[in-house]
């Protein structure tokens, strides 16, 4: 059984369609990425799969059951982090999640676990007030797994995060999946999807427009290249004549060092290197995949 299976899903505000007939299931243990420019549809269909939302058209069932605004019984097995920190900052960060586990029946020593395990037990006793962002966006994930639910939707769970908060948060988010939890998460970075996520899927304009695992999507959208790293032995106007003559994917410059990066599936990659080495002294040569990003550039044009 689907953990979320939504079909031919339609939200609409007036005479504007947010969200446009969408498929897509997700099953227990994964982590599904939902991915898109700013104003797809992500946020609309977010509010209808933890039942803040109705639906327009089309069906939404969450673990098992239809949801709507009415099914709080499924609503307890969600939790739920949106981008905004809508946290109690007059309060500690252990009387925020002490007041929500009165409210869901969750013992207090669940409160203390979820502190250790996010390093927050030293500042659990400190307002909410004077957090800093990452610890309020972990403060958020403790409380929206206080319950132990069964889905665990994320909007934007990083963002503008530092970088030990970031992988704090990316190591739990691995730890829900190989406790059989099922991670829903909309994200700008692709990066991270492409790390954390098992499937994807892109949506733009309300419509999805590309789904599956992220190595499948890069083959299918994505080029493989080769990086050439060099620096010119030939006059700067010589030497950008030699590159574009063997056509690069695109060139960068950091400091004297150029990087050439050749399609992997191009024709004579061999000849085209030899003639960059007339133009320059090769630091190093090392291929690299396709990312998401790419991906993410290809399907939406």
């Amino acid at each position: 059984m689907a953990v979320i299976d939504v079909r031919k899903l339609t939200k609409r505000f007036g005479q504007f369609t947010a969200v446009d007939g969408i498929s897509f299931s997700v099953s227990a243990g994964e982590v599904f990425g939902f991915l898109g420019p700013n104003g797809a549809g992500k946020t609309s269909t977010i509010r209808i799969l933890t039942g803040l939302s109705r639906a327009t058209e089309g069906s939404c069932h969450v673990l098992g059951e239809q949801m709507t605004p009415e099914n709080k019984k499924v609503r307890r097995k969600i939790g739920v982090v949106f981008e905004e920190a809508n946290l109690y900052t007059r309060l500690s960060g252990r009387q925020n999640l002490e007041f929500f586990a009165a409210l869901y029946g969750v013992k207090k020593h669940r409160v203390s676990e979820l502190l250790e395990e996010f390093q927050l037990a030293e500042a659990g006793s400190k307002l909410v007030a004077n957090y800093s962002k990452g610890m309020k966006q972990r403060l958020l994930i403790c409380r929206a797994l206080l319950a132990d639910p069964d889905l665990l939707v994320l909007d934007e769970p990083t963002s503008g995060l530092d970088l030990a908060s970031v992988e704090l948060i990316r190591g739990q988010i691995r730890s829900c999946a190989q406790l059989g939890k099922t991670v829903f998460m909309s994200t700008h970075s692709l990066e991270e999807a492409d790390e954390l996520c098992s499937r994807v899927a892109f949506i733009n304009h309300g419509k999805i427009i590309a789904e599956g695992d992220p190595a499948s999507l890069k083959l299918r959208f994505g080029q493989d290249y080769l990086k050439v790293d060099l620096i010119p032995s030939v006059p700067l106007e010589e030497f950008r004549q030699v590159v574009d003559s063997v056509q690069p994917i695109k060139t960068e410059q950091e400091g004297r060092v150029f990087s050439v990066l050749l399609g992997l599936s191009s024709n004579e990659l061999g000849g085209k290197i030899d003639q960059l080495r007339t133009a320059g002294r090769i630091l190093r040569i090392h291929s690299q995949e396709a990312s998401l990003r790419e991906v993410f550039k290809s399907v939406l044009g």
